[in-house]
């Protein structure tokens, strides 16, 4: 059988202020288009679909109408929540999603057997796909109790959790004659971030070892973490990463969808195919003399600026550079030797002496900013 892997859509994603439904739109029929191509049996949707917990109604419009997509070009479709998501809301679209033949699964449910897809490809290869929704520490304490396993005590860690909520969707991943899969939103311990997941969820216990997963399974399709890799496990583990590079701390990634080819008996065979649609995203650094002379690339910038802060430097880079989205001073800059001043004492300094020392100690020379502020501070006074 052929599976499409694909995670982190982050639709509505706003990126400093910037509307990226467009490059969203583009970058899903890519996605779409690779399925027309490619034929996939499966397609697999690993969570993250939105950016937001209350997505806009043209976010959900452009999910709901990719998801159809993909299901017309003949593939099954499973799409699970991701931490992003509202896993209830995400439920609340079932009807929807099983009149058009598409399998979603926002949140664990009482019933452990709904996380288990059973399926049988054109050519008449059998699958099964255990598909778990991100699960909060809370939540997998409480899937733990639905399943009437052993109950969780106050020591356990959420990986303790999370590996015997998988050990009971897989404990039926023995037949011979069938692909057993895996779908999950989660951290896997090792794996590489790609800049913009949310930290909370990826540090801070939240990461789980590759051996909560069986080596009964064939491939383990994950999503959370948005470069695109594959994890040492004891089965084939690997996340797809974003199709699109979410923040500028994901710059060097390559968006892409992940093509699993395998059967019941041989081994997956997996190949990342791009997603170039999106506009690349670029840090560029200089002082302004030198981002006047560079040719600026097709992306949105981030831009490092070695100059002195001032009144205006904003206004005079977006002029140089329309597609700059965030502007910051050169942190090398700022953490050179010199660059600091004396820190403010409080005791007996007037607000003016200590917001002196403030632009001193951050290379501010605007005298302009000093009067502002005088002006500003004597009409509070009086």
């Amino acid at each position: 059988m052929k599976i499409l892997h694909t995670s982190d859509w982050h639709v509505g994603k706003v990126l400093k202020g910037q509307s990226r439904a467009d490059e969203h739109k583009a970058v899903l029929a890519g996605v779409i288009e690779i399925a027309r191509a490619e034929q996939p049996d499966l397609v697999i949707v690993a969570g993250d679909l939105y950016d937001t917990a209350a997505p806009s109604s043209e976010a959900t419009r452009l999910v709901t109408r990719a998801l159809t997509a993909l299901r017309r070009t003949g593939a099954d479709v499973v799409a699970i929540g991701g931490n992003h998501d509202n896993g209830p809301a995400l439920d609340a679209l079932r009807p929807w999603a099983d009149a058009a033949g598409i399998t979603l699964r926002g949140g664990v449910r009482e019933n452990p057997d709904e996380h288990l897809i059973d399926g049988t490809t054109a050519g008449g290869e059998r699958w099964r796909l255990a598909a778990l929704p991100f699960l909060s520490q809370r939540y997998a304490v409480r899937a733990l109790e639905m399943y009437e396993l052993t109950a969780a005590e106050t020591n356990q860690t959420y990986a303790d959790h999370l590996g015997r909520v998988l050990g009971r969707l897989t404990e039926g991943f023995t037949e011979p004659d069938r692909v057993h899969l895996v779908t999950a939103h989660l951290t896997v311990t090792g794996a590489a971030t790609g800049g913009g997941e949310r930290d909370a969820h990826t540090v801070l216990g939240y990461a789980v070892p590759a051996t909560v997963f069986p080596a009964t399974a064939h491939y383990v399709a994950l999503g959370h973490l948005h470069r695109a890799q594959r994890v040492a496990g004891p089965c084939p583990v690997r996340y797809s990463g974003s199709p699109l590079a979410v923040d500028f701390g994901e710059q060097e990634n390559i968006p892409s969808v992940t093509m699993v080819e395998v059967t019941a008996s041989t081994a997956a065979r997996v190949r990342e195919v791009p997603v170039t649609a999106a506009s690349a995203l670029r840090t560029v650094r200089g002082t302004l003399a030198q981002l006047a002379e560079i040719e600026a690339p097709d992306a949105w910038l981030r831009v490092y600026v070695r100059e002195q802060p001032r009144a205006g430097l904003r206004e005079e880079i977006q002029e140089l550079l329309p597609r700059a989205l965030e502007i910051r001073i050169d942190p090398e800059l700022l953490a050179a030797p010199g660059s600091g001043a004396r820190i403010a004492q409080r005791s007996g300094r007037s607000p003016r002496e200590l917001f002196a020392d403030y632009l001193d100690s951050r290379g501010h020379a605007d005298e302009g900013v000093r009067e502002l502020f005088d002006e500003l501070f004597e009409e509070v006074e009086h």
